[in-house]
């Protein structure tokens, strides 16, 4: 099981840090989503419970010329250990060249072709495929096994879960996180699942896209008409109501509003399920909303907003929910230009090649959105580009409904083999970077790839 190789990977970590004593710095890399940003958390809150020095730094994706230049720091003696969180799997054989102690605590779809010789690596892909974790539930269980007392950073673990949606059906490890969780004041409840339980009720069926929402889902407007429909009052005196301010019938009365419009579209009824309050800064925060700051830190560049916040700076909360603020009006401006765009379309595949139109690190959230919604039919591969700087684009890729017909991360792969550039992610939703001026290369050999799927599924 992935706890075996958790317990000897700490081990290994902690005798190295025993015998290395000295104050070089443990450098530590992780990505930019919630996840990656709350393993980051974690990490480096434990290592200033060792008192060990670090520095802490976020990309986009793990680039193989970016391993090349650590490895030349490491070299003139600029690192003590490095460490990989969230990422790092697609690049295990430069890691492994790395000249000092290297970690890697990842849980991104591997085959691993040749054993390691000496980076330390913690996948749960490797394993047992029920011991489903989130990079974040990984480091967790990293560092409680350096420390028992580190339980307390459970929380921080079940926001990382919720943030790469492992909350839909829990495994055994993610069960046990949350029952840690629960002794740091963490509380879950069942209910509407529709962003967040303790925004303004309006606010939250806007941005919802845990559930899509036809009409209302990033429509201010919309919103407001679903209320009016079920004949429910927003305001409550001077103040918003929230979800959990709703009462049993107004609450009942939201529901079936839902319902009917997702029903009428051909989305399923599944709107339930469990809600998860954090406790943070002494207030019960929905964990879902939480999850939606911190990626939109780090979607636009404030991943030191979103580090600082989670490790408990109040002054960064302030600043991430301005930053959030900015997050929701580009993924507003993204989705619409998403619907209204020209697009490449086949059986089964649509393929939005947005250029400078989306933000890079929008792309994959826009994906994600319209893969809930009721715009194309279950099982349709989802493949999205937008221009990173002026070299490169940054794909993703994601299905319809979330249905098995496709590993998306196995076809990039594919395709990359041609185009050059890195690949990351897994079966149902993967990423890649590609040279810009393989931009007419890669549709080629996509749409190829896609058609040839289709008639296999045929066949």
């Amino acid at each position: 099981m992935v706890i075996g190789q958790i317990k000897r990977a700490a081990l290994k970590f902690k005798k190295f840090l025993e015998e290395n004593p000295n104050k070089r710095l443990v450098r530590v890399i992780t990505h930019i989503d919630t996840d990656g940003l709350t393993a980051g958390s974690i990490f480096i809150k434990m290592l200033d419970r060792m008192n060990e020095n670090f520095w802490i730094s976020t990309v986009k994706q793990l680039e193989r010329k970016y391993v090349e230049k650590l490895i030349e720091e490491t070299k003139i003696g600029e690192w003590k250990a490095l460490v990989f969180l969230d990422l790092g799997s697609n690049a295990l054989d430069l890691i492994d060249k790395i000249p000092c102690f290297s970690l890697v605590l990842d849980h991104h779809e591997i085959k691993l072709k040749n054993k390691l010789e000496k980076t330390i690596f913690v996948n749960p892909c490797t394993e047992n495929k029920k011991d489903i974790l989130s990079a974040a539930g990984v480091t967790y269980f990293f560092a409680k096994e350096i420390n028992e007392k580190n339980k307390d950073l459970a929380q921080l673990a079940v926001l990382g879960m919720v943030g790469d949606f492992l909350d839909r059906e829990l495994s055994k490890m993610n069960d046990q996180i949350i029952k840690d969780a629960k002794k740091c004041g963490t509380q879950v409840k069942r209910g509407l699942t529709i962003f967040s339980g303790t925004r303004p009720v309006h606010k939250a069926l806007e941005f919802s896209s845990n559930v899509f929402i036809p009409g209302v889902t990033g429509s201010y407007s919309g919103a407001l008409t679903l209320l009016r429909e079920a004949g429910i009052d927003y305001r409550q005196g001077t103040r918003y109501k929230t979800l959990l301010d709703l009462k049993k019938d107004e609450l009942s009365r939201l529901m079936t509003a839902i319902l009917l419009r997702r029903i009428r579209e051909g989305h399923d009824s599944d709107i339930l399920g469990d809600v998860y309050l954090i406790k943070m800064f002494g207030h019960l925060e929905d964990a879902r909303e939480l999850s939606a700051v911190v990626n939109a830190c780090g979607r636009l560049g404030y991943s030191d907003i979103a580090l600082s916040f989670l490790i408990g700076s109040r002054r960064a909360k302030y600043l991430s929910q301005e930053v959030y603020d900015k997050y929701k009006h580009h993924l507003i401006k993204a989705l619409n230009y998403a619907e209204t765009c020209d697009k490449i379309k086949g059986t089964g595949y649509v393929i939005i090649n947005a250029e400078d139109k989306i933000k890079d690190t929008i792309i994959g959230t826009v994906l994600t959105i319209i893969s809930s919604s009721s715009l194309y039919a279950a099982g349709t591969v989802l493949v999205g580009m937008a221009y990173q700087g002026l070299d490169k684009i940054k794909v993703s890729t994601r299905i319809s409904g979330h249905k098995d017909c496709i590993n998306l991360s196995d076809l990039l792969k594919h395709i990359i083999k041609e185009t050059g550039g890195d690949v990351g992610g897994h079966q149902k939703a993967a990423g890649a970077l590609i040279p810009r001026e393989k931009e007419n290369l890669f549709l080629e050999l996509i749409e190829r790839e896609l058609k040839m799927n289709e008639i296999s599924i045929k066949i």
